[in-house]
């Protein structure tokens, strides 16, 4: 593991690293890994074959443990060294006892707790004593205590991506030789639905939430709107691309027209009809000499 800390390290500083990723580096214990990771905030430690948790560092800034695939059965208060922890992943372990969970009661920012493929999932009322034990818990096993499913990261991504969406918002990709602006997609996009919005057609649907911000696709469900609402949307649509190719247009240079090249058939037919034109000549020329003689 200690080999593997220096490689993930890259020669930086211990306290400027903020993610360490060793995911299968093979060792029962923590090794290597200090206390002078105060900048750590992304710890994965998946498929190592940790049996303890003893030497585990005191990390303040952790916000997310990965621990799943080990063979770790206790030691959980070795953990309280970093109580920013607000995501844990413990599955694929050997946890039987509700008791070895109880010193997770200390982690008041601990939102996501993952405990599959734990025997204790097994045991009676599970669920309701974890949520219980643990205040500040959202989603236990991918869900909450209603049972609705846990946002995917790539969800959490589109919802939260603050700055980066607005980075894309002036990115450009090209259909056909059109030029489109992502920016420009998105407010005719916001357009669109405050269009549906304002019908006082109450068989009208919104349109499907999310211009991606890689692909910017616009997509309509057709099964949750009219035809009506089909028409309207393809007028809308074909308007938007008009513009687009006229704007593109007034902005392309003048390109002067020349002339068509000959082609190489064309050539060669002109040069064997003046090598005939040249041997009529001649033969003419020679007979004009035999009889003069």
């Amino acid at each position: 593991m200690e080999k593997r800390i220096a490689l993930e390290k890259r020669g930086r500083a211990d306290d400027q690293i903020t993610e360490l990723i060793l995911d299968n580096c093979r060792s029962t214990a923590i090794e290597g890994l200090t206390d002078s990771f105060t900048a750590l905030e992304v710890l994965s430690l998946i498929n190592v074959g940790l049996v303890s948790l003893k030497s585990f560092p005191k990390l303040p800034n952790l916000r997310k443990l990965e621990l799943s695939d080990n063979r770790i059965s206790n030691g959980l208060n070795n953990l309280t060294g970093s109580p920013k922890l607000t995501h844990l992943n413990l599955s694929g372990n050997r946890i039987k006892e509700f008791e070895e969970l109880k010193p997770l009661k200390e982690f008041e920012n601990l939102e996501v707790l993952d405990l599959f493929n734990n025997e204790i999932t097994t045991t009676e009322e599970y669920r309701d004593k974890i949520f219980a034990l643990i205040p500040s818990l959202k989603y236990l096993d991918g869900f909450d205590k209603d049972d609705a499913e846990a946002p995917s990261d790539e969800e959490d991504e589109v919802n939260g991506g603050g700055e980066e969406e607005d980075e894309d918002d002036n990115a450009c990709f090209s259909i056909n030789g059109i030029e489109f602006d992502l920016g420009e997609l998105a407010r005719f996009e916001l357009k669109l639905k405050q269009k549906r919005q304002t019908s006082t057609n109450s068989n009208q649907s919104e349109f499907v939430n999310g211009l991606d911000s890689k692909f910017s696709q616009l997509e309509i469900r057709k099964e949750d709107i009219s035809n009506a609402d089909m028409a309207d949307a393809k007028d809308d649509i074909d308007l938007l691309y008009e513009e687009i190719k006229k704007k593109n247009d007034d902005q392309q240079p003048t390109v002067v027209e020349h002339s068509e090249k000959p082609s190489l058939g064309s050539l060669l037919l002109m040069f064997l009809s003046l090598l005939a034109f040249i041997n009529q000549i001649c033969f003419a020329l020679r007979n004009q000499q035999l009889t003069k003689s």
